[in-house]
């Protein structure tokens, strides 16, 4: 098994999510665990004004989202297929992955859409921005897309988070 830290950052949140931290790192640990490495991540909670400025600054989307990753290291595909390289910071045979911003009140909200626990919502998106940290992305659609949500459904059911309803379709989506 290998050595995994997620530290969760103080917040004004802190309060509101304390009760997850520990499932929170645990989704965490497992897909770090499944690439068979040893790392670290930092996880910080936010508003949405925070959020859609991040968004904005660093990716140029003006606009609130759920979850913001901030790879350390530049991964064209999972690290479990790169291996570790001599460019990855490195600290006590830890390799630092990176930074996860979740919006807290969008994942309230999407908890509530998606009609289950803000432990799951939580959860979700701590391992989603774990799993961008860790080289997969879903932006390219196809394989990539269902790799990623796989990977996602694996370590939530192996964690008793399971899926409660479908995926939600927005109002831009079709069904």
């Amino acid at each position: 098994m290998s050595k995994t830290d997620v530290y969760i950052c103080e917040s004004e949140y802190s309060d509101k999510v304390k009760e997850y931290f520990d499932f929170i790192s645990d989704a965490c640990a497992s897909a770090i665990n499944d690439e068979g490495i040893d790392g670290c991540l930092n996880i910080s909670f936010s508003s949405e004004d925070e959020i859609q400025r991040l968004n904005r600054d660093f990716r140029n989307v003006d606009s609130v989202t759920d979850v913001l990753s901030f790879p350390a290291n530049d991964l064209t595909c999972p690290i479990s297929k790169t291996g570790i390289t001599c460019d990855m910071e490195v600290d006590d045979g830890m390799v630092f992955l990176g930074d996860i911003i979740i919006c807290y009140e969008r994942a309230c909200d999407q908890a509530e859409d998606y009609g289950h626990s803000l432990k799951r919502e939580l959860c979700f998106l701590a391992l989603h921005g774990t799993l961008h940290l860790l080289g997969y992305d879903h932006e390219p659609g196809g394989l990539e897309l269902v790799r990623m949500r796989e990977k996602e459904e694996e370590v939530l059911v192996k964690l008793g988070l399971h899926r409660t309803s479908s995926y939600y379709l927005g109002e831009d989506e079709e069904g």
